[in-house]
């Protein structure tokens, strides 16, 4: 069959994503023309997949990649079971994956939970979906898992973290192509690719897709989403055109681009961070508690400092903003006195002499820190 380009680049995304993780061709013969099987110990890739245009495009262009390599290619679809019919929609997406020769392909029903203490059910609905995957992940014996967010999410990611987070440098670096979550390792092969080309995708392979309410796609573009609509398709839906149209240009395509360089110089901040985060950070992962020490934090430059705090509040699965860090920081830079600080998920944050420490309200003294 003849690709056309953006097949043809899809698959080089994929093989290039696949390569700088250090996967592989498994055996010359796999750049030979035909079928072959792949190898019973060969890698084994996992593709999350929601059934949506973006997740079906991935699912198609790793199949036909983990061919030419002699890797299995496996699939994992998760049912949230937050809107009616959720079931069916799993059900449809994993036949489709099955009916592109992914094997295994794994169904997931999760329940969503913990929206209290001003939690979102979209963040509650992506832990709760990264966890389902990473399991997936593990029963399969994954050696990365596949995610299909496109160059208009990492644009759509930038600009909401830039306006709602204040989170610095790191806002602008966007998603990462790689991380690590769990121990288990995901890719994000498509940051190069538009969301129009991933339509094109199945379009060209007469793949169908499932098209989620909640984006919006029924409503006319020209009209903008009501507030209820889920913050990332008010701004795929009424922003991005808005500002496209506001500055006569692509501004999906600057923001993505810009994230590349961002990106390095988040990293490079975050190796001097886990430098500090090793010296000045005692964590108890039993508890779930952490102990800062104040000396090597205050000689730490203001960046780094925070980086650190912000790291402490996330491994704490605490829902950060600027304004915890600014006052976690305080503590540091400007002791005089302050009493327990109140964070999200029934923390608090308490200051005695040299230390401070980071715990459940009310077990400060369980925190494995006599002072």
């Amino acid at each position: 069959m003849a690709y056309s380009a953006t097949i043809k680049k899809a698959i080089g995304c994929v093989r290039n994503a696949l390569a700088a993780a250090g996967i592989e061709r498994q055996d010359p013969r796999f750049a030979k023309h035909g079928e072959h099987a792949a190898l019973a110990d060969a890698p084994t890739i996992l593709v999350a997949c929601s059934g949506g245009r973006d997740s079906m495009a991935l699912a198609a262009m790793s199949h036909i990649v983990c061919g030419m390599l002699g890797i299995h290619c496996a699939a994992v679809i998760v049912d949230h079971q937050l809107q009616a019919g959720s079931g069916q929609v799993a059900h449809v997406a994993a036949s489709r994956c099955e009916d592109l020769g992914l094997d295994p392909v794994i169904v997931r029903v999760i329940d969503v939970k913990g929206t209290e203490n001003g939690r979102s059910v979209e963040d509650a609905a992506r832990q709760a979906r990264y966890e389902a995957i990473g399991k997936a992940a593990r029963d399969v014996g994954a050696t990365a898992v596949l995610l299909a967010h496109t160059r208009d999410d990492q644009a759509e990611t930038v600009l909401m973290d830039v306006l709602t987070r204040s989170a610095g440098v790191d806002a602008l670096a966007g998603m990462p192509t790689a991380f690590r979550r769990d121990g288990m390792l995901f890719l994000r092969p498509f940051l190069g690719l538009t969301r129009v080309q991933t339509t094109a995708i199945c379009r060209e392979l007469n793949l169908p897709w499932w098209d989620d309410p909640t984006n919006g796609d029924s409503i006319a573009v020209d009209r903008p989403l009501p507030a209820s609509y889920p913050l990332r398709s008010r701004v795929r839906h009424t922003l991005m055109p808005y500002l496209s149209d506001f500055f006569d240009g692509d501004v999906s395509g600057h923001l993505a681009k810009g994230t590349v360089i961002a990106r390095e110089d988040s990293d490079f901040l975050d190796i001097s961070t886990n430098d500090l985060y090793h010296k000045a950070v005692r964590r108890n992962s039993d508890e779930g508690t952490a102990i800062m020490l104040v000396k090597p934090l205050g000689d730490a430059h203001p960046a780094i400092r925070r980086r650190v705090i912000a790291r402490v509040l996330a491994e704490l699965n605490i829902g950060l903003t600027l304004g915890h860090v600014l006052s976690i920081e305080a503590l540091i830079t400007d002791w005089h006195g302050q009493g327990d600080l109140s964070l999200p998920r029934g923390y608090s944050v308490n200051r005695q002499k040299h230390v401070i420490r980071v715990c459940k309200n009310g077990i400060y003294a369980n925190c494995g820190c006599t002072g």
